[in-house]
């Protein structure tokens, strides 16, 4: 009974003893495949982000990011994972990783990895040994009877397309796939599996890694049992914030409780306010703090994305002061960003990146840096690099965008209308390669790079630093300086002050210290009238008139 006594409050001194505190991390997210290639192949890996090590501490991030870099397919861009203990080639070897970690403590800044833990691919060894005919690793995923090959367990969709279940004739059976068919989804109700999820985490933790993103986490509490009677309709609630999620995700933070300085964050897809402050909420031992995408949702149509339409601004502040005063009072924590891998590149969906490049790309690093939670820069936006804007459907790469665009030609949308929609919303506006310099392929590499990048605005690093008065990166700079040094922008409340649609408006406060934050998100001239004079920030500078704010300007006031 002593010894229960004594363990169960290890765990739950885990926050206290745990030397990284989530509210100082700068976090950077990086796109492997497409930051720098060190061996001109036209694909980024492990030795180019040792390379860029320096960069990434002048801009003053303290934390990076890597999307997955183990074994697989590339079926999805290494979201398809066949082995969780090797490295993929097409990034390097465990050597190159190893150094990366050494490298990067030398610069104290940490390494996290993204873990891909609701599915495998199907060139895992678990699932070949259960296409084999091995009942126990049948077992490891959700191999089920349906009433005949032409009718599944349920009528789940895929979130890429089509149906979520596979039929294997030489089975007689069909196994769920959330995701695409080569992506299969893995059974969490199986101890086994569990084990084997905690053995692939300590693993990375002994070799160094201080963090985990863990990639669709929320969806890994899958029914009991299926069935069409009980699923009739297709709807994310069947599989979404399941019964034993909480349950799975505290067994996975207690399985690596011996270890210290390490900490986690959720990628949760379509969770409610109340899931996501249970899993974020430091006193539950779940998640350090977690991804919400419903700010981002502001330009789909009925919950679907692929369709030709303008954010709505005000559904976008809503949502952001919604999250961010619920996650306050309820002790959650939100991780902030504006741009990642899966989304198009904020400056082009949000802002102007042709009219007021430097003044939407530092507004909006104004709007999400400051909030209360972590910040999460995706790289490249640092520099203002926009979307694609491709003129044909095989420049693209990314499977979700090729399947919705023949799906709108199958529907009989004409090709001008499909390519302007994808070129929206597709996954790839956030994959193209870093733009470093003004040489061929933009200093990315020597050859042609896995992914086509025309850079329509020539947005370089080379090009940002030679104008030093608009310098996106300069200005990345002062403010991940004014947050890391400030403790009101870690500590601080978060009050929202949302009079007019075209602004957003807020406040931090921490003891007697107060500042508040105006930003136009438009490109108009809105009235304002400004009560402080006292500017800490201001990405305008030389103005005429204290009555009006320019557009897309930010300005950070000391009260």
């Amino acid at each position: 009974m002593k010894e229960e006594k004594k363990k169960k409050k290890t765990k739950n001194n885990f926050q206290k003893e745990t030397e990284i505190n989530k509210k100082d991390l700068i976090v950077y997210e990086i796109y492997v495949k497409s930051f720098k290639d060190s061996n001109d192949d036209g694909v980024g890996d492990i030795n180019g982000i040792s390379q860029k090590l320096l960069y990434l501490k002048n801009l003053g991030v303290n934390c990076i990011w890597l999307t997955p870099i183990f074994k697989s397919p590339q079926f999805d861009n290494g979201y398809d994972i066949s082995n969780y203990y090797q490295i993929d080639p097409l990034f390097g070897n465990m050597e190159d990783f190893l150094n990366l970690i050494k490298k990067a403590k030398k610069y104290n800044i940490l390494i996290m990895l993204d873990m891909v833990l609701n599915h495998t691919s199907t060139q895992h060894n678990w699932f070949k040994k259960a296409i084999e005919g091995k009942e126990k690793y049948q077992n490891y995923y959700f191999f089920k009877n349906g009433n005949s090959k032409n009718n599944p367990p349920t009528k789940w969709k895929s979130k890429f397309g089509g149906n979520a279940w596979e039929y294997v004739p030489k089975l007689d059976k069909w196994y769920l796939h959330l995701f695409s068919p080569q992506q299969a989804d893995v059974n969490w109700n199986n101890k086994e599996v569990r084990r084997e999820i905690y053995k692939i985490i300590n693993f990375w933790i002994d070799n160094g890694v201080n963090g985990f993103r863990f990639d669709v986490i929320n969806l890994v509490s899958k029914p009991d049992d299926f069935s069409n009677k009980k699923y009739k309709k297709d709807n994310y609630k069947n599989y979404t914030d399941g019964k034993k999620i909480h349950l799975f995700l505290q067994k996975l933070r207690n399985s690596y409780y011996d270890k210290k300085n390490i900490f986690t964050v959720g990628e949760f897809s379509s969770t409610n306010l109340k899931d996501f402050s249970k899993y974020t909420n430091e006193n539950n031992s779940e998640l350090d703090m977690g991804f919400s995408f419903f700010h981002l949702k502001v330009d789909y149509k009925n919950g679907n994305k692929w369709v030709d339409k303008k954010p709505n601004l005000k559904k976008f502040k809503k949502e952001i002061i919604k999250w961010q005063k619920y996650q306050q009072k309820n002790r959650g924590w939100v991780a902030n960003f504006l741009s990642n891998h899966d989304q198009p590149r904020h400056i082009s969906r949000f802002g102007d990146d042709k009219n007021y490049h430097f003044e939407s790309a530092t507004a909006f690093a104004t709007l999400y840096i400051l909030l209360r939670g972590t910040p999460f820069i995706f790289n490249g936006e640092e520099i203002g690099q926009t979307n694609l804007y491709n003129n044909d459907i095989s420049e693209f790469r990314d499977i979700e965008s090729k399947n919705s665009y023949y799906k709108f030609i199958n529907e009989r949308k004409n090709k001008e209308e499909a390519l302007k929609i994808i070129n929206q919303k597709s996954r790839d506006n956030g994959r193209s390669p870093f733009a470093w310099n003004n040489k061929k392929y933009f200093g990315f590499s020597k050859s042609d790079p896995w992914i086509l990048y025309k850079n329509p605005y020539k947005v370089t690093l080379e090009n940002d630093l030679k104008n030093k008065e608009k310098s996106i990166f300069l200005y990345y700079q002062k403010i991940i300086k004014l947050r890391k040094e400030n403790i009101v922008f870690k500590d601080g409340l978060f009050f929202s002050h949302n009079k007019k649609k075209e602004l957003f408006i807020y406040k931090r406060i921490f003891n007697n210290k107060e500042y508040l934050v105006v930003i136009n998100l438009t490109n108009k001239y809105v009235k304002y009238k400004r009560k402080s004079t006292k500017i800490i920030l201001n990405n305008y500078k030389n103005e005429k008139s204290l009555n009006y704010l320019n557009p897309y300007q930010a300005i950070v006031f000391e009260i």
